[in-house]
């Protein structure tokens, strides 16, 4: 699923309620719509995980993980159903072929089958990918307008699902998922930029720059600035490990002073 305001910047008239139109104000990058977003992102997920440690229900656990797919998988139809209904459907965003779509499908299989690989590509990719994406969206129009309600609930569902599978489920990276998602994201740079080459369109933005405020309007231009993301991205990687890295040296510690502390 591609950017969500790139295609049209025309409202869809999406009501709520009884004769309540939308707003059709701009988006505000860090308005008050996207500040109770960013914080619900992160709230949610360790509300719920409070809740499965005081109750240990597997029961709980099982719901909460399919309710979490249930929306990310509907945000993503939804995308698809009112893009195709406005016309707004191209070869440009109607594949699955930029990073967080990928993310999205290696959350919802993690959720579904708590699946180690699929959860470690899941947690990089949403952490040094997808966290991006929601601090910096590509919607044209701010809350109650679809495409904001859909990219929030979308974007946003993969990091909290991530964080929650963390907190709540205790899965964690190891050091062997490192090469793994490097691997993966190389893999994913191939076939994206395949595409774009074949169909010359712009999936991972391998073929030119994104045209809202990011992190890539401070780097140099096509093609250089590929290699300036392969860098950033490695360093996203590590970065995003360095708290397991962290937390297993103390444990490490611990436990040999423990050891050396034994009469």
């Amino acid at each position: 699923m591609a950017s969500a305001g790139a295609v049209n910047l025309t409202p869809v008239d999406f009501r709520l309620g009884d004769g309540m139109g939308i707003s059709s104000a701009p988006f505000q990058v860090f308005g008050p719509s996207h500040k109770v977003v960013l914080l619900l992102i992160v709230a949610v997920p360790v509300a719920l995980s409070l809740l499965v440690h005081v109750l240990r229900s597997n029961r709980l656990e099982r719901a909460l993980c399919w309710a979490f797919a249930l929306i990310i998988g509907g945000c993503w139809i939804a995308w698809y159903v009112v893009f195709t209904q406005h016309g707004w459907l191209d070869r440009g965003n109607a594949l699955p072929l930029d990073l967080c779509s990928w993310a999205a499908i290696a959350t919802i299989i993690a959720l579904i089958g708590k699946h180690q690989k699929s959860y470690e590509l899941a947690w990089f990719w949403a952490m040094a990918g997808t966290v991006q994406g929601i601090v910096t969206p590509d919607i044209p129009f701010d809350f109650p307008e679809f495409r904001f309600i859909e990219f929030s609930l979308f974007h946003g569902g993969i990091i909290a699902a991530v964080l929650f599978l963390t907190l709540g489920l205790k899965m964690r990276p190891y050091p062997a998922s490192i090469p793994r998602v490097v691997g993966w994201s190389l893999v994913y740079m191939a076939v994206a930029g395949s595409a774009d080459w074949a169909l010359k369109v712009n999936y991972g933005f391998l073929r030119a720059k994104p045209s809202h405020a990011s992190l890539y309007d401070l780097m140099p231009g096509w093609p250089w600035y590929i290699g300036v993301v392969v860098i950033l991205a490695t360093a996203s990687v590590l970065l995003c490990y360095a708290p397991f890295f962290v937390a297993d040296s103390i444990a490490w510690l611990r436990k040999r002073y423990h050891l050396i502390s034994l009469p």
